[in-house]
């Protein structure tokens, strides 16, 4: 459909601003939003639930009540058409007697719903439109579209960074490189994602909780990643002592020591046993393509250099948010990333400036990743076989 109403954009902005409110609480569901209006009223609105139950519409139904008969429903994304748990979603709409339909990205592409729901609807009688504000809607949906597609969940690195691209001096020092606005930036970003993942260099070095600082956010995000092929991480810090309640998995290679395991395992810490690569590294393929049977569908890459490099080389990044301070550290610093193995200016990974804003003194780019590595298109989340080792006996192991 063409030509949308101002009070059409209104109630679905209200539906998105909803939906990505839910972003990093829903996974392995998608974050929704759903907005019940009767004309120029807002009736109700509602969002997917903690771990994907119930979902937006029914939340916003349970809302509205009787006032829906007649209603226009504003959905963020294709409502589900399947039994699982709870009623399928398109139902619920129809049973409620809403008049009307307003869909933003009307594809879901789940197996299981594929068009189904818009189908159940319009045969019902309802009034259907699609294509509202669907980029926007997509944004919100990254994490969980890619889990659908493609079997692995969306990839963001953040580094913050001095001018000349490092992330540390030489003996490590990193706090703080960027200023109190960039880090506030960095806490909203944590609680957007299911996870955030570190290599087990920067556990060591910082003992870092790995939590959304932001007030009322204590929880996110849901999950805690560190890549830690010899089961490295002490037992006494920070992200193994909160793990009972705050998620933590260490991935681990398949000779990792059993008996570290269980002492692990004994303060509720799960550890995903990733197969090595042929250059002896952590399939970080593999790895990513576990953690979303785990139901992990966005992971923020938070560090360090050769965690964030071995990503790239892999080609499973999908965004780079680039925190740049105006400082210099010169060649006593730590470079960003680390292990590409790029020789040939024709191999850089070229990347396409999504978005740039300004925090006090500090620059965030936000890029897109848009070239061929090593000389040649890759799939995302292939795995490239004359990689470097993805994860080392290094800092970042």
């Amino acid at each position: 459909m063409t030509g949308w109403s101002a009070l059409d954009r209104r109630m679905m902005l209200a539906a998105l601003t909803v939906a990505r409110g839910a972003l990093g609480t829903t996974a392995p569901n998608p974050a929704v939003g759903c907005v019940i209006a009767q004309g120029e009223a807002m009736i109700s609105r509602g969002a997917t639930q903690p771990g994907g139950r119930p979902h937006a519409e029914v939340m916003a139904l349970a809302a509205a009540g009787a006032a829906a008969r007649g209603a226009t429903a504003y959905v963020t994304l294709e409502p589900c058409s399947h039994h699982g748990r709870t009623p399928p979603c398109a139902e619920a709409l129809i049973a409620a007697g809403v008049a009307r339909v307003v869909v933003a990205f009307a594809h879901d592409p789940d197996p299981r719903v594929q068009g189904r729901g818009i189908a159940m609807l319009r045969a019902a009688g309802i009034a259907v439109d699609t294509g509202l504000m669907e980029r926007d809607a997509a944004e919100i949906l990254r994490g969980f579209l890619k889990a659908q597609r493609q079997g692995l969940p969306w990839v963001t690195v953040k580094l913050g960074v001095s001018l000349d691209g490092c992330i540390a001096t030489r003996s490590g020092e990193s706090r703080w490189i960027t200023g109190p606005g960039a880090r506030t930036v960095v806490q909203r970003m944590r609680a957007e994602h299911d996870a955030v993942m570190v290599g087990i260099g920067t556990v060591l070095a910082d003992d870092p909780g790995l939590r959304c600082g932001l007030p009322g956010l204590g929880d996110r995000p849901r999950w805690r990643v560190v890549a830690d092929a010899a089961l490295r991480t002490p037992l006494t810090s920070q992200i193994v002592r909160h793990a009972a309640a705050h998620s933590l998995i260490l991935l681990a290679a398949p000779e990792a020591d059993a008996a570290r395991a269980a002492a692990l395992r004994a303060m509720g810490v799960a550890i995903l046993t990733v197969p090595r690569a042929a250059s002896g590294g952590l399939d970080l393929g593999k790895a990513l393509a576990a953690l979303k049977t785990e139901g992990l569908t966005s992971i923020l890459n938070e560090g360090g250099a050769k965690l964030a490099g071995a990503l790239l080389r892999a080609g499973l990044v999908d965004r780079i948010a680039w925190h740049r301070a105006p400082i210099l550290l010169g060649d006593s610093g730590l470079q960003a990333l680390q292990g590409l193995g790029i020789e040939r200016l024709a191999d850089a990974i070229r990347l396409r400036l999504l978005a740039r804003q300004e925090y006090e003194d500090d620059v965030l780019e936000t890029y897109e990743i848009r070239s061929p590595v090593l000389g040649r298109e890759i799939a995302p989340g292939e795995i490239i076989p004359e990689s470097p080792p993805a994860v080392s006996s290094g800092p970042s192991a």
